[in-house]
């Protein structure tokens, strides 16, 4: 990962949330029900904008893409399923689409007056990544193992037993190498608007030999894309909400330790040593270790609800190159 420079009138934040943020597992998907979900979100993001930061917002997808990916099973008789790539742009359009409208109602009853744009992104992989050999990110429906024999054979998936429920498809999970269109997000911040961007971990693309772009059956994390998009924007704070106050030695445990502030030499120590597990908090700690590395400057980890107090320094963990 490396850095550009951008000059912007204001400093940078590239806050980063899930995609359970709009579609908890316990609301049922309508889009009104996701609206006001955005709007929570949206109002949990204006202390940013209150401490004199341009922002830029990188959101999950997971929960939209399945439903979508549930959709195109049901009709399957009728209608071609789209590919993995097409459905992440999608998603990036109607999430993007939910936040627009929700910043576009609660900014002026925050005082301010600001543009919002949804940039559809692009992310190039390499077509070489270890992870194309090794599927393991388990997406959509679950099917029986009849079914799922069948999608094996004719479509060619790659399927998996998940937990006792079912048969699922898993595609690979690549690292990003570059956000494609970053001087697009770059100037449309200089002209001060609030960008949505790389929704989902943005559209997994790869360049061939030739140099042609294609799309490719991939998940591309999303704190991952957010720490790259930060780092080439030279931006000045990455924020990651995610659901603990805290990160914490021993999470979980009676001898659980909070951490108020690391730095990038402790992270990588305690992530080594297998505090943060790769299904929840290790990829935050990863992207946030990659941001600095490639010279960025602070991330903060942080609850979405506490997000103001994290700001002011009295929740929320803080991650430099070197401790102050």
């Amino acid at each position: 990962m490396t850095s550009r420079f951008f000059s912007f009138v204001r400093p940078l934040a590239v806050v980063a949330f899930g995609g359970n943020a709009l579609l908890p597992p316990e609301d049922s998907g309508t889009t009104s029900e996701q609206l006001v979900r955005a709007r929570e979100a949206v109002r949990r993001l204006l202390p940013i904008l209150a401490r004199g930061y341009e922002l830029i917002v990188v959101h999950g997808n997971g929960p939209q893409v399945g439903n979508l990916l549930i959709q195109a099973d049901c009709a399957s008789d009728r209608i071609p399923a789209q590919s993995l790539d097409v459905c992440v742009g999608q998603t990036q359009g109607s999430i993007g689409f939910l936040l627009e409208l929700a910043f576009a109602n609660e900014l002026p009853r925050a005082g301010y007056r600001k543009e919002v744009t949804t940039f559809v992104t692009s992310v190039e992989v390499d077509a070489a990544d270890a992870a194309f050999l090794k599927p393991s990110k388990p997406i959509g429906p679950f099917f029986t193992r009849e079914r799922a024999a069948i999608h094996e054979e004719v479509d060619g998936w790659t399927m998996v037993e998940d937990a006792g429920r079912g048969w699922r498809k898993v595609v690979a999970s690549p690292k990003p190498r570059s956000i494609r269109g970053v001087d697009v997000a770059a100037s449309l911040v200089n002209r001060g608007y609030i960008v949505i961007a790389a929704g989902g971990g943005g559209i997994p693309v790869v360049v061939t030999e030739e140099g042609d772009v294609r799309g490719v059956e991939a998940v591309i994390d999303k704190d991952y894309s957010a720490a790259m998009l930060a780092a080439s924007l030279s931006a000045d704070l990455f924020i990651i909400l995610t659901g603990v106050d805290r990160v914490s030695r021993n999470f979980g445990k009676p001898t659980a330790q909070p951490l108020p502030e690391m730095d990038v030499a402790l992270a990588r120590r305690l992530l080594a040593e297998g505090q943060f597990p790769p299904g929840s908090m290790g990829p935050k700690i990863d992207a946030a270790i990659r941001y600095i590395e490639a010279g960025g400057r602070e991330v903060l980890i942080a609850r979405a609800e506490t997000l103001p107090e994290a700001l002011d320094g009295k929740t929320g963990t803080l991650i430099r190159e070197k401790r102050p």
